[in-house]
């Protein structure tokens, strides 16, 4: 097949760079660039150039660069068939992927693809768009090959290990999630600033719409693997509680470069929301704080109860800030686990089991743990794949895209009530 061409629409946010991390063989080392003359912009080019020049396997990326007001206008004229990458302002993503997937482009876009419940209809004329024009649409999710998340979800499908799902209620849910994010931290070694308008949470979103969209992903497909779900029927939203997180004028400049008006901003961006998915009531706590402890770094936790056991992910000082799997018995399940862990090895080698306490943890090789930036170039090569095969994307995909963009625009239906 030959090689498509990368089209980068307003670049406002690091994963556009990631992305570009290094070279494909199924694409063009130009890429078209339509974005509005600015910061973000730079920030983005200066990424890219770091990339080429750095000593060890240096990209080959060059550019044609279509910058100013009327971007999106010339977005349009793109000759069809190119890989389409939006990772910037979530406020008006919606727009550009209706504007990209009109002019014949494939789309990987950065999570969220809408963080206003009123774009959900928009989000989905949008797929059945795409579907229609057999172009692919996704989301980057690359925190599904995940292993810690991998294993927990072969596991949780064990019925000798996990037994069956709990229900649960909603003042003790049956499946937890929390998620800390930093303001200010390093992304490939060097200190990443955020832009201004990153603190507009009706521009970027709150951490529900932003990084809860990974988290109610990997919920949906433990739960509910490869089945398709509609957020009309299987959806209950319960309660939402929100609070701010207060940057100081100092750390405001030294993470923008701007100036506050105001010795501090209330960051209105932390939520916990409590809802169902098809009776079983899940619990989300996701915030935003400033910097991690010294050798820390973000954090996610799961736990999901089932009548043989709580499979959970613990993720903190304890393990060395390193996401573990744990698996704590409900009843007798040694012989089952020890089973299901052996067979797991032509997939998992050199993973095993090590009693702690009264649980098991699942060690698992480093081998077999893939950073966050690395998962951004699996990612593109698995949308690639998809983009020469689209008949190959699950059907499943369309639907549970919106179902959870409903779940985690609730804090912002909520607020706009």
């Amino acid at each position: 097949m030959p090689a498509r061409r990368l089209v980068i629409v307003d670049p406002g946010h690091f994963h556009a760079a990631l992305v570009q991390k290094e070279m494909y063989a199924g694409l063009l080392p130009q890429v078209h660039v339509y974005a509005p003359v600015g910061l973000d912009l730079a920030d983005y080019l200066t990424r890219i150039a770091r990339f080429n020049t750095r000593p060890d396997n240096p990209t080959r990326w060059s550019f044609g660069v279509q910058a100013g007001p009327d971007f999106r206008d010339r977005l349009r004229e793109e000759p069809p068939g190119g890989i389409a990458v939006l990772s910037g302002r979530n406020r008006g993503k919606i727009g550009l992927i209706a504007a990209a997937i009109e002019a014949g482009l494939h789309v990987l876009a950065d999570k969220p693809v809408i963080i206003r419940r009123a774009d959900l209809p928009l989000l989905e004329r949008v797929g059945a768009m795409a579907e229609e024009k057999g172009l692919v649409f996704a989301d980057m999710m690359g925190g599904r090959a995940e292993v810690v998340g991998s294993l927990l979800r072969l596991l949780h499908a064990d019925p000798e290990v996990f037994g069956s799902q709990l229900a649960g209620s909603p003042e003790t849910p049956a499946v937890e999630m929390t998620s800390t994010h930093h303001l200010m931290k390093l992304v490939a070694g060097v200190p990443n600033p955020r832009p201004a308008w990153y603190f507009d949470v009706t521009e970027q979103g709150d951490a529900l719409a932003d990084i809860g969209t990974h988290l109610v992903d990997r919920i949906h497909n433990t739960l509910f693997p490869e089945q398709a779900l509609d957020y009309r029927e299987d959806i209950a939203i319960g309660a939402a509680e929100r609070w701010p997180t207060i940057v100081t004028a100092a750390q405001f400049r030294q993470v923008t470069g701007e100036t506050l008006a105001g010795e501090q901003l209330d960051y209105p961006c932390n939520v916990r929301l409590g809802y169902a998915v098809r009776g079983i009531n899940v619990r989300l706590d996701l915030r935003w704080n400033w910097e991690a402890e010294p050798g820390g770094d973000d954090t996610h936790t799961a736990s999901y109860g089932g009548s043989r056991a709580r499979l959970e992910i613990r993720h903190g000082a304890a393990e060395g800030y390193r996401p573990q799997l744990y698996v704590v018995p409900q009843a007798e399940i040694g012989a089952a686990l020890a089973h299901r862990i052996e067979a797991a090895q032509g997939l998992y080698p050199g993973v095993a089991l090590e009693r702690r306490g009264d649980a098991w943890r699942v060690a698992i090789p480093d081998a077999l743990r893939v950073g966050h930036d690395p998962q951004f170039a699996a990612l593109t090569r698995r949308f690639l794949a998809a983009v020469e095969d689209p008949a190959s994307v699950p059907k499943w995909e369309r639907p549970n895209l919106a179902t959870k963009s409903f779940v985690c625009t609730a804090a912002e239906a909520g607020r706009e009530r």
